[in-house]
């Protein structure tokens, strides 16, 4: 594997400087690669030069017997043909065996998330008596009040938070910043939280959640003075929907999909929300309009006497 290895580390190394892919991308990517290299020297290939439309072919049929869900599939194959099409523009293959390569048809599940009752019941179990509980409801206050990513919302540094403005800068996929508005409440669900915390003393009280300070820069902290996780929110989410009750099974963008589809059942201009959501296409964003006119459906089917 030695031969097609050093192609993809060249790949790898193109699409973190060239491209700047989030670190997830790369990561998965180099994964997907890997995986796909490993099948080839199974069939006698060295060289990306040995690799034909049919190799390519029994790699799919390969996968799909993997029971692999859409989305990854989706994800393999895309990682094939970007590394295919690097050969080709490289000068590595004379003709690039990728192009043979399909999509095959998500079924997009329409996203859960949370009535505006949900949210308010989410937010009133949080304990404020404490550091640790003003933090938790800073968090869920921003993810709702912005409906950034987890992955961006632990991103955040202080000097992201422009409290005058009622404005934050998120460090999106592929590194791209985009600026989104942040809500009164939410402003001041932070504001109670810094204040509380000792974050500018650099020691803390470790019995109420928040420890000696590590990172001058993070906006949201663990325990342990460090910057949160995306699986520390996920779990802090996980928490306060079981206390309040909601049987819904949470997901890390439970507030992101009920920020999106509130606004839009409000009158939101997609395009607008599109841009808050940091979506590079517009069709990502239209999910959230099938998810409202469900809701109108189900509202119709329960209400009217002749539905």
């Amino acid at each position: 594997m030695i031969g097609l290895k050093k192609y993809l580390d060249k790949f790898i190394l193109r699409l973190e400087h060239g491209v700047n892919c989030s670190n997830h991308t790369l990561r998965a990517y180099q994964s997907d690669l890997l995986q796909h290299l490993e099948f080839l020297e199974g069939l006698g290939c060295n060289h990306p030069k040995q690799v034909t439309p049919l190799h390519l072919r029994k790699f799919l049929v390969w996968l799909r017997r993997k029971s692999y869900k859409t989305t990854t599939l989706s994800r393999k194959l895309a990682s094939l043909r970007s590394f295919y099409r690097f050969l080709f523009k490289e000068g590595v293959i004379k003709n690039n065996p990728g192009t043979v390569l399909r999509t095959p048809k998500r079924h997009r599940t329409l996203p859960k998330f949370l009535s505006l009752q949900e949210v308010e019941s989410l937010l009133s179990v949080v304990n404020k008596d404490s550091p640790h509980g003003l933090r938790d409801l800073a968090i869920l206050e921003t993810l709702y009040s912005t409906g950034v990513r987890v992955s961006e919302l632990v991103g955040l540094d202080l000097d992201d938070v422009d409290m005058f403005s009622e404005l934050i800068k998120v460090k999106g996929k592929g590194k791209k910043e985009r600026i989104v508005p942040i809500g009164s409440q939410a402003l001041e669900a932070i504001k109670l939280y810094l204040a509380t915390s000792n974050r500018g003393q650099g020691t803390g009280n470790r019995e109420q959640g928040i420890g000696a300070q590590k990172d001058n820069k993070a906006l949201f902290l663990n325990k342990t003075g460090g910057r949160l996780t995306t699986r520390s929110v996920a779990r802090i989410l996980e928490k306060y929907m079981k206390l309040s009750g909601i049987r819904q099974r949470p997901s890390p963008h439970t507030l992101r999909h009920s920020f999106a589809t509130h606004l839009l059942d409000r009158g939101a201009d997609l395009r607008a929300v599109q841009e808050m959501l940091g979506h590079a296409s517009l069709s990502s964003t239209q999910i959230y309009t099938h998810v409202t006119t469900e809701h109108l459906r189900q509202v119709y089917r329960m209400a009217h006497p002749r539905a």
